[in-house]
């Protein structure tokens, strides 16, 4: 049994899906629900008695300390957050709460959980923290990609909420000797991503003949990371990954983002075309770009195939033609999760054209 923390989300559903998908064993998954969490993301596992949905905050330490003492999990993979930028300038205080004293909580009650462990169960438990490439701040055009090793600079609230819980983790590894491991991850993509992001933004947008919005002069970098790749590496991390240790994990895929949009215009021009015979790209739309808005992100991935032999499967081009044709083939399901609340904030985000 593993317990999964934030498994409704984006690439805590992917993970879950995949993980029971490759035969794994029982999962409880913790979830609050917030926005960004949604069972339509599970709803494959309704009838699969290895998943067992809680609904409740990692900030509710007792609620935490029953499920453990309830499951006995020889691991909890945390993947609870709130993720997004433009919201945590917006509204801060929810980020600290969730990512700072939520992990705080969290880990308090693993230890309690692993410190009454003995014998194998205790050598063998595992508490892998997912965390973002954003705490290391931003790079120059030729600086080279975060290492391990790149000092922490994070630059926005979401961002100095991850880089604080990452340095929790680190502690309660230090101080007390949980056996933690953490990865830091570059710019996801893929099923079931909620469209506030990017590219699920500029899909869901296009197909719907509303403005592509593109922050400032669309040239900042990210490096690209199809989700199915990401759920890999966290389970070889999870399997063999050294106790203590951070691991980078990356697409090896650095892009500007309005080569992002650019591509999945493309994609809908060939897969998915206009009724009126315009191209999808004549939708772009600049907008004012967001306050310290970091330049160009790239991961450094070499530590996580030369020790546990990992590297992503996915080349930009094949995963992002994935993603697009998933999302043709379930608009029911982006329908369901754009939420009055969601299109609010869409309006008030974007509507100030640069």
């Amino acid at each position: 049994m593993i317990v999964v923390t934030g498994g409704a989300g984006f690439i805590g559903s992917n993970f879950v899906l995949d993980w029971l998908a490759a035969g794994g064993e029982p999962v409880v998954n913790l979830d609050k629900l917030t926005y960004a969490g949604n069972l339509e993301n599970l709803r494959s596992l309704d009838d699969d008695a290895r998943h067992v949905f809680v609904q409740g905050d990692i900030g509710d330490q007792p609620l935490v300390e029953s499920l453990l003492a309830r499951y006995q999990p020889r691991a909890v993979l945390n993947f609870a957050a709130e993720s997004h930028v433009d919201r945590s300038i917006h509204a801060p205080g929810t980020f600290i709460e969730t990512n700072v004293l939520g992990t705080f909580r969290l880990l308090e009650a693993v230890r309690g959980y692993w410190a009454a462990l003995a014998g194998p169960a205790r050598e063998q438990f595992r508490f892998l923290h997912v965390s973002t490439d954003e705490v290391y701040g931003s790079l120059a055009p030729q600086d080279p990609a975060f290492s391990e090793q790149h000092r922490y600079e994070p630059n926005s609230p979401y961002s100095a909420s991850k880089a604080a819980s990452d340095h929790l983790v680190r502690a309660y590894h230090h101080t007390y000797g949980l056996p933690v491991v953490t990865t830091n991850c570059s710019n996801n993509y893929g099923p079931y991503h909620f469209p506030e992001k990017l590219i699920p933004l500029i899909i869901v947008n296009a197909l719907a003949g509303k403005p592509l919005p593109v922050y400032g002069d669309g040239q900042q970098i990210r490096d690209w990371l199809y989700v199915g790749d990401h759920c890999s590496a966290i389970r070889r991390v999870l399997a063999a990954g050294r106790l203590g240790e951070t691991y980078n994990v990356g697409g090896w895929n650095e892009q500007p983002n309005i080569d992002i949009v650019h591509t999945v215009c493309r994609l809908l021009d060939e897969l998915r075309p206009r009724g009126d015979g315009s191209r999808y790209e004549t939708l772009i739309t600049y907008v004012k770009d967001r306050p310290g808005h970091d330049r160009r992100y790239a991961i450094d991935a070499r530590k996580i195939e030369r020790e546990l032999g990992w590297k992503p499967a996915e080349t930009f081009a094949s995963g992002i033609r994935k993603t697009v044709q998933w999302y043709l083939a379930h608009g029911d399901w982006v329908q369901r999760v754009q939420s009055g609340a969601y299109r609010e904030w869409i309006t008030t985000q974007y509507a100030q054209a640069a």
